[in-house]
């Protein structure tokens, strides 16, 4: 229940907005064309931005045991384009308002959300968000999902 409020006071206080730049980015990747690859972790964590709490984001491979495209070499270079082109704009507006909340007691939960999302502006391809309590329930969870035994894919 906790993890419900946090998420609603997250979209009221911001967390909307940060989402939306999730969602400009995975747009202006999509229309650049190459971009497209990218678009699509752009567009899974621009959901995660939009109900954080009660879920994480964790390296695909260490979910999985299996090394793919996006936890092996060429997503090394896909993170490397990623951070040039979005990542750090992402990344930095993040951390700026995580710095912001911070600053106030009940803003704590608010700025560590936002700095788990800074990690994910840095390197988002082959990341999968996962939810750490599927009980609780998730109005942005995909139908057919089964509560997080399996991994979103980011790329």
């Amino acid at each position: 229940m906790i993890t419900i409020l946090l998420n609603v006071i997250w979209l009221i206080f911001g967390g909307a907005w940060m989402a939306i730049g999730w969602f400009i980015a995975g747009i202006l990747m999509v229309i650049s064309i190459v971009g497209i690859p990218f678009a699509r972790a752009a567009f899974t964590i621009g959901l995660f931005a939009l109900w954080p709490f009660g879920r994480w984001i964790e390296d695909r491979e260490k979910i999985t045991g299996i090394e793919d495209i996006g936890t092996g070499p060429w997503g090394t270079v896909g993170n490397v384009i990623w951070l040039i082109f979005a990542g750090w704009w992402l990344a930095l507006g993040h951390i700026v308002v995580a710095f912001c909340l911070a600053m106030t007691l009940i803003g704590i939960p608010f700025a560590w959300a936002h700095l788990k999302l800074a990690m994910a502006a840095i390197w988002p391809i082959g990341k999968s968000v996962i939810d750490l309590n599927p009980e609780v329930s998730n109005p942005f969870r995909r139908s057919g999902d089964d509560g997080g035994s399996t991994p979103i894919k980011t790329d």
